[in-house]
């Protein structure tokens, strides 16, 4: 058993002062506010739940700051994404994952959703163990102390009616069945969720999409939606409908599926999302930072799409930033303010998070619930003067104001450090390793 006091938390009811927390097996035993602190371990500043980051490609990590001066497109910036994804192996995989989800568990990110379709050695040959990269993101993922829903991703084409380019090919299996035979030998544990994805309608073909929907019935399933117009252009040119029209025949709209993106859509679409419950996951700092657009949060939210949140590329990893980008971009496009409350962003970042990531008992500090508490410090020159309120966590603190992390009830941020892990180093070393 372990007693923590919080200075201020934010309790399903609102933000409470001077919180008592038992933790007993990695799970909240009791919360009580207005408790004296006694012997129990102080946590000075505002505790909110742990973060969920649903959409992750973790080897991105390795382009932050180094394809910012080539101008272009999403599509450009895509080579050079490829180029990194050819140099991976199941051990620099391990390596480069690992510091990224230190970089994560810093930032007071509890749990990982890992969209992963780098699968085989060069040439699409499969390794000795067919999931050697899965295994090597969920390894990784225990070295920080994150949780992670494995998103194991189908990825067949290299665009509508094109077959797998040079470096793609490590990604196909060759079809959805032989995708599907490979990832019922992932297994899954309590810190880890096996979850299904297709890439997009460019990377799975029609007729192979109802075998992604269905091959893990039970858990979440995920997909990359809308991020660009050519993609809409290309499934209307090839199928007459638009990307989520043809999801939504092929069975793959549900509340267990994530929608990625969702940027350009039309009304239809939105619909349907929305009669679905189908989540949309918006990567704002990912979407500005490929020039994807900004997408219709509010329509989305209004139609029944719970709104969730993920770092995507790794541009930036602040869950802080995505949370109030999203509000942001709402004000830029419409010239309101207050579209999204802070309390729904919050929402997004925690409980929505980490429900659709297959954790429904995580995202809240109440009895019964996965222990996980993230303290952000009140003192910083970004939160000094704000209060210790929901909007001092939304629209003030960034990661850097992140002192204390417990992971099911594991510590494993303190003062501001990760207790297993030089990020920093190991960040550096594995790229200078893979960007020569």
């Amino acid at each position: 058993m372990s007693l923590y006091w919080c200075e201020r938390a934010l309790l399903p009811s609102g933000v409470a002062d001077s919180v008592l927390v038992e933790v007993s097996d990695g799970r909240f035993a009791s919360v009580t506010p207005g408790a004296a602190a006694g012997a129990a371990e102080r946590l000075a500043g505002l505790t909110i739940p742990g973060l969920a980051n649903c959409h992750s490609h973790a080897f991105h990590r390795a382009l932050r700051g180094r394809t910012q001066r080539e101008r272009g497109t999403f599509w450009t910036w895509r080579e050079q994404m490829y180029a990194v994804a050819s140099r991976l192996t199941p051990d620099s995989y391990h390596a480069l994952a690992r510091a990224v989800y230190g970089e994560m568990a810093l930032a007071g990110i509890s749990c990982v959703g890992e969209f992963h379709y780098l699968h085989h050695g060069p040439g699409g040959t499969p390794y000795a163990e067919p999931n050697a990269m899965g295994e090597a993101l969920v390894a990784a993922a225990r070295d920080a102390g994150l949780r992670i829903t494995l998103l194991d991703t189908c990825y067949l084409a290299g665009g509508i009616g094109q077959p797998p380019g040079d470096v793609q090919q490590r990604f196909s299996d060759g079809s959805a069945d032989a995708w599907a035979a490979r990832v019922v030998a992932l297994k899954g544990d309590d810190d880890v969720v096996v979850g299904a994805a297709a890439h997009s309608v460019r990377g799975v073909p029609r007729d192979q999409l109802p075998t992604v929907a269905e091959a893990l019935p039970d858990a979440p399933l995920h997909v990359h939606l809308s991020e660009q117009v050519a993609e809409n252009e290309a499934c209307r040119a090839a199928y007459g409908r638009t990307p989520a029209q043809l999801l939504d025949e092929a069975g793959f709209l549900t509340g267990r599926t994530s929608a990625v993106h969702a940027t350009h859509l039309t009304g239809v679409d939105i619909g349907l999302l929305g009669s679905s419950a189908t989540y949309a996951c918006f990567c704002p700092t990912t979407e500005r930072d490929l020039a994807d657009g900004i997408g219709p949060s509010a329509a989305l939210r209004d139609a029944g799409s719970p709104l969730t949140l993920g770092s995507d590329s790794h541009a930036v990893i602040d869950l802080f930033e995505e949370m109030r980008a999203v509000e942001l971009d709402e004000r830029l496009a419409t010239q309101r303010r207050g579209t999204w409350s802070s309390a729904e962003l919050l929402a997004a970042a925690t409980a929505n998070g980490h429900r659709s990531l297959g954790f429904p008992d995580a995202g809240r500090i109440e009895p019964g619930a996965r222990a996980d508490l993230v303290t952000i410090r009140l003192d910083s020159v970004r939160t000094a003067g704000t209060g210790a309120t929901e909007e001092t966590a939304v629209f003030a603190a960034t990661a850097a104001d992140v002192t204390s992390v417990i992971t099911d009830g594991r510590q494993i941020v303190v003062e501001g450090n990760h207790i297993a892990l030089d990020v920093p180093a190991d960040l550096t070393a594995v790229i200078q390793e893979l960007t020569p």
